[in-house]
């Protein structure tokens, strides 16, 4: 029985360690990158135009940035909770289902550049697209859609089954009890799907190298609303440079003297935008779950 208690207490302990390893890691990060921006970091930086003689801004980039996290997740988002409710709720077990999960984990473990490399060929080259925010978005969905959709399957398979009966026994059909019970009490997982889905995004570099580009306009006419013209910033056919691929660009191509310094702000921006994000969506999926159950 000692020998029991014993071994419970130093695992907890264990664990308790490696909670706090991961909590000092991440702290360590944003204090590095936050102590490295003082000094640089200021409204001008965040609106400005990219320089090749000053510091210049990040303005274009972090708009870029935006606007390819919103487009991916308003493709991804929709199609992985339809393809997590079919694979929870109506797909059942057999020979599709595991072709299905097979085919999830194979597309989940391509590597990103690999991602990039066929969105090259068909969204950039076979489209005649040429480098977009599209592209890239598309090429994001392809590898961030079988995530999306396993963990909106978990998140509703771990709804309780006494609530869809208590649903259907009032006489409703299996899609409204899915729609009003099921999909309100799997919000926290779906969220959390969504969290980890748009930290992949933010942090992607690889694959949007070849589909969205190393460039981009600047001087950005935001009065200008013509999605079809590229020099427009609303426009899905503009090139966009994304925050992760502009440090990408700086560390291994900047040649000029403010190279570090725009580098490890940026990075300091784009870790104070992942943390924003995550407690924003946080807050808003216990929000919207209240305001739908009531509870």
């Amino acid at each position: 029985m000692r020998r029991a208690i014993l071994i419970d207490r130093m695992a907890t302990v264990v664990l308790w360690a490696i909670a706090g390893l991961v909590i000092l890691i991440l702290g360590a990060i944003i204090v590095h990158f936050l102590l490295a921006a003082v000094g640089t970091i200021s409204l001008g930086f965040l609106v400005g135009d990219p320089s090749d003689t000053t510091v210049g801004g990040i303005g274009p980039i972090l708009w870029n940035s935006l606007y390819i996290l919103v487009l991916t997740l308003a493709i991804t988002v929709p199609l992985g909770i339809l393809g997590g409710i079919y694979l929870a709720e109506y797909a059942g077990e057999g020979p599709v289902t595991t072709a299905i999960r097979f085919c999830q984990e194979l597309i989940s473990s391509v590597p990103s550049i690999v991602v990039g490399m066929f969105g090259l060929a068909l969204f950039v080259g076979a489209t005649h697209w040429g480098f977009t925010a599209l592209s890239g978005s598309l090429a994001l969905t392809v590898f961030n859609l079988p995530l999306m959709a396993r963990l909106a399957e978990q998140a509703i398979r771990a709804v309780p089954d006494d609530e869809r009966q208590a649903s259907l026994a009032l006489g409703t059909t299996k899609w409204a009890s899915i729609r009003h019970v099921v999909l309100p009490l799997a919000i926290p997982g779906i969220v959390t799907g969504i969290i980890l889905t748009a930290g992949r995004i933010f942090g992607e570099a690889a694959a949007l190298i070849f589909t969205s580009g190393l460039s981009t306009p600047t001087n950005y006419d935001f009065l200008n609303l013509n999605v079809t013209d590229p020099r427009s910033p609303w426009s899905p056919f503009h090139p966009a440079t994304t925050l992760s691929v502009y440090i990408w660009k700086l560390n291994s191509e900047g040649l000029g003297a403010f190279v570090r310094q725009i580098a490890d702000t940026s990075a300091a921006v784009l870790v104070i935008m992942v943390l924003g994000f995550n407690l924003g969506a946080r807050g808003l999926g216990r929000a919207l779950q209240r305001r739908i159950t009531g509870a």
